[in-house]
């Protein structure tokens, strides 16, 4: 490592070094000495993190003469020695190893310069990852310089796909110039947070537009795997991430971050109503009827009984009512009595 930090390469490029050193794959000294056909080309994180361009993430892994192993990048120059493998440090099959080697691996690609974060342009970098929308937003809005001039303090961006801007668009129209640069402004928070950061530090979070008796706050809670963002409007779930590299981290959403200040919640759904009570009672259920429902065609007092009935006699339902108990009575004591004898 004395080579390597002797030419005082910046952190970003160094970052860019030690990633071509971690495969996204197992390889134990078993493995590495039993490399079908001789040869093969690993991934590295270099390449995993998109930093690197073409094939120059990969690193070639050959078994040599006299037993050795060798690794190089794929789009290595060097002219010095190749990296050899020495000892395996640790291993668990097939989950991960630890070995070490000769000597560094580097290649042109990874030791070129990297702007530091402070640095990046904030809305170039969004604009090329799939937040063009939220770009334009920022640039036309004239807020660009508010988010860059954050950067160097810490600053976190949560910026909504092009997908979620969509149908975003038209209620955006309706805001005032200041609601514009408000809601813009509150997809920032002005502290650097890495992913785990907010998966273990859940709860209230300002924003850039947070001001006075403004609270513009939303908060972050983590759903297992998944970090979510709630305001008391709308919730948005982190789908990736652009950038996170102290002191600048870029996330993408899937939902536009809506404040209380700007939007109102949406009404609770209404309660379905009750099922209407059923009206049609039967008569023959106040003779002792079985289920007090009518039905079509089911039992109750004759239409004859009913015509010769006097409609005006008020004691008419009573004395039906009377001879369905005295029926029930009569029925009772020819059961106790048959019981008896």
């Amino acid at each position: 490592m004395g080579d390597l930090l002797a030419k005082h390469y910046p952190l970003p490029t160094l970052k860019n070094i030690l990633s071509l050193h971690i495969f996204a794959d197992y390889f134990g000294a078993k493995k590495l000495h039993q490399i079908t056909k001789g040869s093969t080309t690993t991934s590295s994180l270099f390449q995993a993190t998109g930093e690197a361009a073409g094939t120059s993430g990969y690193v070639n892994i050959t078994d040599m003469k006299g037993g050795k192993v060798g690794f190089a990048p794929v789009d290595s120059d060097s002219d010095g020695p190749m990296a050899t493998f020495v000892k395996s440090l640790e291993e668990l099959p097939y989950d991960i190893a630890v070995i070490q080697i000769s000597n560094t691996l580097t290649s042109p690609e990874a030791e070129a310069p990297t702007a530091a974060p402070t640095d990046l342009n904030v809305t170039s970098l969004m604009a090329k990852q799939g937040c063009q929308t939220f770009s334009d937003m920022i640039v036309s809005q004239g807020v660009q310089s508010t988010f860059s001039d954050s950067v160097q303090g810490g600053l976190t961006i949560f910026c909504p796909s092009d997908e979620a801007l969509d149908d975003f668009r038209p209620r955006y129209k309706n805001l005032t110039a200041e609601g514009k640069s408000s809601l813009l402004l509150y997809h920032g928070v002005p502290v650097y947070n890495s992913l785990g950061m907010l998966r273990s530090s859940n709860g209230l979070m300002n924003t850039l537009a947070t001001e006075g008796t403004k609270k513009f706050d939303f908060t972050v809670q983590n759903d297992g795997d998944d970090v979510k963002l709630k305001t008391k409007i709308v919730t948005a779930t982190i789908t990736g991430t652009l950038i996170d590299e102290d002191p600048l981290a870029v996330f993408k959403i899937d939902e536009v971050l809506l404040p209380k200040e700007l939007f109102k919640a949406a009404p609770p759904a209404p309660a379905p109503k009750p099922a209407p009570k059923s009206k049609s009672k039967s008569k023959g259920a106040a003779a002792g009827g079985d289920d007090g429902v009518e039905e079509a065609g089911g039992p109750g007092p004759a239409s004859d009984d009913l015509a010769a009935a006097d409609e005006n006699d008020s004691n008419y339902g009573e004395r039906v009512r009377g001879g369905g108990v005295a029926a029930l009575c009569f029925s009772l004591a020819l059961g106790i009595l048959a019981y008896i004898c």
